[in-house]
């Protein structure tokens, strides 16, 4: 299994519009605020430096390169192969470890956001398997024929009861398409619906 480290993005720190990407130090004894930071998931997190996506305004980063964050990642990880669709940039933080996958033929990747495509995508642009689409995954257009071997959908900035219906809007819109898709974290949303709990 690889270690935590390998997942780690190489993404430059920077700002677009809303979006800033940076690094933050977890220290030893980490601070309630570090963690907040930090964690996505209920993983405490190990000393060291990370990346996080931030949006202006938020308390939490949209996504890190945590142990925790890519916990909730490895299933998809180890389920791509073939041809992949990511509907997500993120940090990239999947888009570097399915490309590292020599099985891997193709990945599409669906970014709504032009500012945070910006920032990340120069930095996975240059394999010529990976092919960035600027549009929203719930409406986006594809060839009637086009397929895929894995989807992974992970358009949401956190964990909540309220990703439940465009989760299963994508899994309906993807079913036909794909041999294998999930979405980010909905066994845990799932949960929460089941106990009656919002965030």
């Amino acid at each position: 299994m690889k270690s935590w480290e390998e997942y780690r993005v190489e993404v430059p720190e920077g700002q677009a519009g809303d979006w800033s990407i940076a690094r933050f130090t977890v220290p030893d004894a980490p601070t309630i605020q570090n963690l907040r930071y930090a964690m996505h998931g209920m993983m405490t997190v190990p000393p060291g430096v990370y990346t996080r996506l931030m949006r202006k305004g938020d308390w939490e980063p949209m996504m890190s390169d945590t142990p925790a964050e890519i916990a909730s990642h490895l299933g998809a990880i180890y389920k791509a192969k073939g041809r992949v669709l990511l509907n997500g940039l993120g940090l990239g933080m999947v888009l570097k470890a399915i490309l590292a996958k020599p099985d891997v033929l193709s990945v599409d990747v669906v970014e709504i956001d032009p500012d945070v495509a910006s920032l990340v995508w120069p930095t996975y642009a240059a394999d010529p398997r990976a092919h960035l689409h600027i549009a929203d995954a719930l409406s986006i257009t594809w060839p009637r024929e086009q397929r895929w071997d894995v989807a992974w959908h992970d358009i949401w900035p956190n964990i909540c009861s309220d990703n439940w219906p465009t989760m299963k809007q994508l899994q309906r819109r993807y079913a036909s398409k794909t041999d294998w898709q999930d979405s980010w974290q909905r066994p845990w949303v799932r949960r929460l619906i089941r106990q009656g709990v919002g965030r």
